[in-house]
């Protein structure tokens, strides 16, 4: 099974280090939380790993596979999948359409079979069955000829989620999957990362601010603070150090630690 792993990964915006040389490793089975205040470093941390961002100085691997010039297409081939990367991609489609296309995506090679039409059928029910089993599992299947222009926005988080898993990847990585989503619209989300969750040889990683949703899910918290790691491991115990009690909550070690 491939470790995710940074070396001492690092991006400047001038004289800003956004990112300072962060060194961590993600192993299969676990999901690891990554928090900090607002301007920390973590949705940049994020954007490094996925490609959206060049780094300055260190390296992304997974497996052993160097994956730091690689572009965020490549890097989804790897096995790095990243929700919002995928959100949209034909708006003009149906919501079905969107997840088929993103199953065929998945499946590449193993549908290219020449211009026998049995098999052009076969694969097209393959896909279209596999595309709704997964509408099924977000509780999207009565949604699946909508639009996905015309979704509401629940809608559309519970599709990037869809989008995601027909990808199959070995790395979910979420930032904040329940950002701006109804307090009936949330569980679902947080369900689905639960089921992931039971699939050992995935890496989920998870930014959030709900620290109820990272106690919950985390079997690990990272966190950061002005771009440097500052703390790692189990999460009752980096919740009660005093560096994250002091940089990170802001409040004594007793007070209360409802929200981030």
């Amino acid at each position: 099974m491939s470790t995710l792993a940074t070396r001492d990964l690092t991006i400047r915006f001038g004289g800003h280090v956004a990112v300072n040389a962060v060194t961590c490793s993600f192993e299969p089975g676990t999901l690891t939380a990554i928090v900090g205040p607002n301007g920390a470093g973590k949705t940049t941390y994020f954007n490094l790993i996925s490609g959206q961002l060049k780094a300055s100085s260190g390296s992304v691997s997974l497996g052993g596979r160097e994956l730091t010039g690689q572009s965020v297409s490549q890097r989804t081939h790897a096995g790095l999948g990243r929700a919002f990367q995928l959100t949209n991609l034909f708006p003009n489609l149906s919501v079905l359409e969107n997840v088929r296309l993103a199953v065929q995506a998945t499946r590449g090679g193993k549908h290219r079979r020449g211009l026998n039409l049995w098999s052009i059928w076969s694969d097209h029910g393959q896909l279209t069955a596999r595309a709704e089993e997964i509408l099924q599992s977000v509780a999207m299947f009565e949604r699946r000829d909508t639009p996905v222009a015309s979704l509401p926005h629940g809608d559309q988080r519970k599709l990037e989620v869809a989008l995601l898993m027909a990808l199959e990847p070995q790395v979910y990585m979420f930032d904040e999957p329940t950002a701006g989503m109804s307090h009936d619209e949330a569980p679902v989300i947080l369900n689905l990362i639960r089921e992931l969750k039971k699939d050992k040889t995935k890496i989920i990683l998870l930014v959030e601010h709900k620290m109820d949703v990272v106690r919950e899910l985390a079997d690990r918290i990272i966190v950061l603070t002005n771009g440097t790691l500052v703390a790692d491991g189990l999460p009752a115990d980096v919740i009660a150090s005093p560096v994250v009690q002091e940089a990170y909550l802001g409040v004594s070690k007793d007070a209360d630690k409802e929200a981030v």
